[in-house]
């Protein structure tokens, strides 16, 4: 009996096989040969070309279909989680809300990513121009959308393993970046669909979609108030069902086919849709949703895309430019490097010469958007065999190039150090701070008063005069998103306006303060400030003298021998290995890990992920060794 339900076994699976088998091999072999710097796609996509080369020659057409139907799959899901990356809610508080000025526009991450990204589309469009005189170009406009891409994929692990990412200057690349990504599909959608069927009725549809996007915008903030919605929900969550997942993939499918009605040039644009508007449902509790939909993109779907490109990919078509080749990419990849480090002068004035142009190079970048456009040009005969493989290898090289020429120009001593910085030098202040020295934390304060200033220098702490709600006083400590920030000036007021400033000019996460009463509390939630409740921790003090009083002891009184820290994994070795496999400190030991939104108590077995944050106990000693063998 050959079927089951009518399902066919005849179907090859020895080309899935393999092209499953190269994904899997290729993060291995790089982790072994100590290459993490070099982008695994890069590798993916020249590893597809020899794949196709020499392997899947032979493969039915009934394979290579499937084969493709995944690709594109995998396609999808990299435009979803594109739009995923987009964090909307700082794309809204960079709105500009006070009379603009030049100052505040240098200020305004969203100003400045949509003026680069304008002055990169008219830089783009003339470099297209003079590129004509090398090569033929068929469509100059639609050749310059390829060279305005960059890609979020690359810029946000690269600020993230630097510990920029959520500073005023990792932010500013980050929006920079997300602008040039919504922009960028928008328009090469549009100039797609224009070149497709003109100037229709059929353009319309695109404002119909954005409406369908703001129609779902509302039923889901809707359906987040429903009781009995968020019970089903939870209930299923973590149930076989995965409801969550389920509707995810949902959401990118309803998208996704309408998109479809309205031409296949514009299935990539609903697919960022929707996981644009994912990013705005999910906010904060967004990690264990964000870990699957990775798992399922990252470990299936996305690689077969990639290897796929690298199937299909025809250097036979480079031919086409004859003699002109070599310096017609030349000449690319020094435009595509240009019209993204030249608009980056915009960052001068903030960061100076050297970052700035960092920036830029890290912003030229490109890798899923540069494929897409291409490939949807050469499908619509926008641009040629030949063009289109030269794209590809610039995707390549700029993967490459960016991120050391970013590196290099930033290296991590230009980055702050971690520290702690306490606004106030109140008698609170100054006890936290000696605290704080006991533990080796660095520690600065910020005093505006001359006299108080001079008895906290007295006690040997390391204190600053000046203006904590001045962001001048910030700078020049060189605040970075990994310091600790303690509003503990005593003054409610003061404190207030600390915090209000840190977030609106820093972006800046790490942010304590001591709440007062209710309103006061209110204020501090919205600004989404870590709160101090004095009767809650005067009452929670009392309950531990009480109900386990050697614990507290050893906890708060004897700093020399014992103490709890909390260590984030960050060494990529660590990850894959078993608790068990790990030799830790004999003064030391986990009490538990956190992943994502879960808590789980470690045992031998446990696996640790890079990611996972450790809550140890143990001596100074101990901690020290944990700290060193995670990071």
């Amino acid at each position: 009996m050959n079927t089951i339900l009518n399902i066919s076994f005849d179907f090859d699976f020895l080309p899935l096989l393999i092209i499953v088998s190269i994904a899997w091999a290729i993060p291995m072999l790089l982790t072994l040969l100590r290459f993490r710097k070099i982008p695994i796609v890069i590798v993916e996509i020249v590893a597809g070309y020899f794949i196709g080369k020499y392997f899947l020659q032979m493969a039915s057409v009934e394979s290579m279909q499937i084969l493709e139907f995944l690709a594109l799959t995998g396609f999808i899901f990299l435009m979803f989680l594109s739009g995923l990356e987009i964090n909307v809610d700082q794309l809204l508080a960079s709105f500009p809300r006070k009379k603009l000025t030049y100052a505040r526009f240098l200020k305004n991450p969203l100003l400045v990513g949509f003026s680069i990204f304008i002055i990169t589309l008219v830089l783009s469009y003339f470099s297209a121009i003079l590129l004509s005189n090398i090569v033929k170009i068929k469509h100059i406009w639609y050749f310059s959308l390829i060279m305005v891409t960059t890609s979020v994929g690359i810029v946000l692990p690269i600020l993230k393993n630097r510990g920029e990412i959520n500073s005023r200057f990792g932010q500013m690349i980050i929006l920079g970046a997300a602008v040039a990504d919504i922009f960028s599909i928008i328009l090469f959608t549009l100039t797609a669909i224009v070149m497709q069927k003109g100037f229709k009725f059929e353009l319309l549809w695109i404002l119909a979609l954005l409406l369908i996007f703001y129609i779902f915008y509302h039923i889901g903030n809707w359906l987040k108030n429903v009781r009995f919605f968020q019970k089903v929900t939870f209930q299923l969550s973590h149930a076989a069902s995965q409801i969550s997942f389920r509707g995810t993939i949902m959401l990118i499918l309803i998208f996704v086919v309408l998109a479809q009605y309205i031409g296949k040039e514009v299935i990539l644009l609903g697919a960022f849709l929707g996981g644009l508007l994912l990013s705005i449902f999910l906010h904060k509790e967004r990690s264990l949703l964000i870990i699957k939909l990775d798992s399922v993109g990252f470990g299936f779907f996305i690689p077969i895309f990639f290897i796929m490109v690298g199937v299909t990919f025809e250097p036979e078509a480079l031919l086409e430019l004859d003699n002109s080749l070599f310096i017609f990419l030349l000449f690319l990849l020094i435009a595509l490097f240009a019209v993204k480090v030249i608009p980056s002068f915009l960052w001068f004035r903030l960061f100076g010469f050297r970052k700035a142009i960092s920036g830029g190079f890290l912003m030229a970048s490109r890798l899923s958007l540069i494929i897409a456009a291409s490939t949807i040009g050469l499908e619509l005969g926008l641009i040629s065999p030949g063009i289109n493989a030269c794209f590809i290898l610039m995707a390549v090289l700029t993967c490459l190039f960016s991120p050391v020429i970013y590196n290099y120009l930033t290296p991590k001593g230009v980055f702050a150090s971690d520290k702690t910085i306490i606004v106030g030098g109140s008698s609170t202040g100054v006890l936290l701070a000696r605290r704080l020295q006991m533990h080796n934390k660095s520690v600065i304060i910020i005093e505006n008063d001359k006299k108080r200033f001079e008895e906290i220098t007295a006690k040997g702490i390391q204190v600053i005069e000046g203006d904590g709600t001045r962001s001048s006083v910030f700078e020049l400590l060189k605040l970075a998103p990994t310091n600790y920030v303690v509003a503990c000036s005593g003054n409610h007021e003061e404190n207030i306006k600390v915090c209000e400033m840190l977030k609106h000019e820093f972006n800046h996460e790490k942010i304590i303060a001591k709440t007062g009463n209710s309103e006061i509390d209110q204020i501090y939630e919205r600004l989404e400030v870590e709160r101090v409740d004095a009767l809650r921790v005067i009452a929670t003090t009392i309950e531990n003298l009480i109900i386990r009083p050697t614990t507290y002891n050893a906890l708060v009184e004897s700093f020399e021998n014992f103490s709890v820290e909390e260590i984030i994994i960050t060494n990529s070795d660590i990850d894959g290995l078993q608790l068990k496999e790990i030799p830790f400190h004999k003064d030391g030991t986990i009490l538990l890990i956190k992943r994502g939104n879960s808590m789980y108590v470690p045992k031998g077995d446990t696996y640790l992920r890079t990611g996972d944050i450790l809550n140890v106990f143990g001596t100074d000693t101990a901690l020290m060794d944990i700290r060193e063998k995670m990071r």
